[in-house]
């Protein structure tokens, strides 16, 4: 499936000028990738690191399992605002940087933007350097940039984990489902091949880190979610 004939105009008209912001959007929305919620409050306050425990996973889940009360929403928070200054910035930069000319053309840089940020942002929530590449599974975040993004991409997206999460109790097989919602309401929403390729790496990203639940489920041994500690 290709571009729209309207991505591929504006990419050329952008031409080298769109690499510098492409560029230094991704890095500083990986480092804000990288403040891990979970990681931070277990390791550096409470002096446990969270990934030593549970499913050894550095996210809100396992967190929550493993020490719950109220530090839970200062990783909640951490995770949130991430999220929302690395989109912001992504969109900043790239307003800033590029020669964007019409409405039109606004509107789907800011797209790209978006998606764009999202992305590295994950990148750094899953595979943080400064935590041994060893992160989480990026849904708070995610949840967060679908959120920036569109209310229609946020709606579906948000709907199908709460849906599965709620009725199945598996936090993971409603985290599972929003990798595979994203790319299709992006296409339904952007009906753009760009961003639609874009969907799929972030949405492949978010299926791949919930493998080992997935077989879990498949075999029957996957934990549910109770709102208390373990």
């Amino acid at each position: 499936m290709g571009l729209t004939e309207h991505t591929v105009s504006l990419l050329a008209s952008w031409g080298a000028s769109a690499i510098l912001p492409a560029v230094v959007t991704a890095v500083i929305a990986y480092f804000c990738g990288c403040f891990n919620g979970a990681v931070i409050v277990s390791k550096y306050i409470l002096r446990d690191d969270v990934r030593g425990h549970g499913s050894g996973n550095a996210g809100l889940t396992n967190f929550y399992r493993t020490f719950g009360g109220p530090l839970t929403f200062v990783v909640i928070l951490t995770d949130v605002l991430k999220a929302v200054v690395a989109v912001l910035v992504g969109v900043w930069l790239t307003g800033q940087l590029l020669p964007i000319g019409s409405a039109a053309a606004q509107t789907t840089a800011t797209a790209l933007a978006e998606y764009w940020s999202g992305l590295f942002c994950l990148l750094g929530h899953m595979f943080p350097c400064m935590f041994q590449f060893k992160g989480g599974k990026g849904i708070l975040s995610g949840g967060t940039i679908a959120i920036m993004i569109d209310w229609r991409v946020a709606l579906v997206v948000w709907g199908c984990f709460l849906v599965l999460a709620v009725l199945t109790r598996y936090v993971s097989l409603g985290s599972s489902s929003t990798g595979v919602a994203l790319p299709i309401v992006t296409w339904v929403v952007y009906q753009d091949g760009l961003l639609l390729l874009l969907s799929l790496v972030i949405g492949g990203l978010i299926v791949w880190k919930h493998r080992g639940n997935l077989q879990r489920l498949a075999a029957g041994t996957e934990s549910k979610f109770h709102f208390h500690r373990s």
